[in-house]
């Protein structure tokens, strides 16, 4: 597909030399969205649960195809926002590693159950976040969310990354890194389609 950015997956090496998954890649050019779900999932992510959405349809097709990095998580689809982020919080409550997707305007519909469940009881699963609208020339409905979105996150000490689709193993390293003292919500900003 021509709007998909592909590239060499650069997972970290082992001690003792280059791990057997970076020969593997080595070998398989993938796509970002490959390259992320496979960098969560290297990182014990267990479960994707989200709502589609078009800059993000790269990831959900990995995730929808059951192959290659897919193979070892399991993709719940949601219905909304919020919905996608109570079934990841009773997840994460029963000791699972899930992450959410979502469109920023969906970040609306889910801020009650940040505020008054995973934040308060410290149940920080990361979300990656579409960046509908962040330069204006998007769906009019996008535009206030589009405009105040790092403004809105950073209200309510969300840590968040933006995306490099040139670096997509290295973004989600550093997102998760954002958060790694547990008392934080991580939060992957996706501003172009993967």
């Amino acid at each position: 597909m021509t709007d998909v950015h592909t590239l060499t997956a650069s997972p970290p090496a082992t001690a003792g030399g280059v791990s057997a998954r970076a020969e593997q890649d080595a070998r398989h050019t993938r796509s970002a969205a490959e390259v992320l779900v496979q960098a969560f999932a290297d990182h014990g992510f267990t479960h994707f649960t989200g709502v589609p959405c078009s800059l993000l349809k790269g990831v959900f097709r990995v995730l929808e195809s059951g192959v290659g990095p897919a193979e070892t998580v399991s993709y719940l689809p949601a219905p909304r926002e919020d919905s996608a982020l109570g079934v990841a919080s009773g997840l994460s409550a029963a000791g699972a590693k899930p992450v959410v997707l979502m469109q920023n305007s969906g970040l609306g519909y889910s801020l009650n159950v940040l505020t008054s469940l995973n934040l308060i009881y410290d149940l920080h699963v990361p979300l990656i976040v579409s960046w509908r609208g962040h330069d204006g020339n998007d769906a009019v409905e996008h535009d206030i969310i589009g405009r105040e979105l790092l403004n809105l996150l950073d209200v309510f000490d969300l840590r968040h990354t933006v995306f490099d689709p040139n670096e997509p193993y290295a973004s989600v390293e550093r997102c998760l890194a954002a958060a790694e003292d547990g008392r934080a919500t991580p939060v992957l900003i996706v501003k172009e389609g993967i």
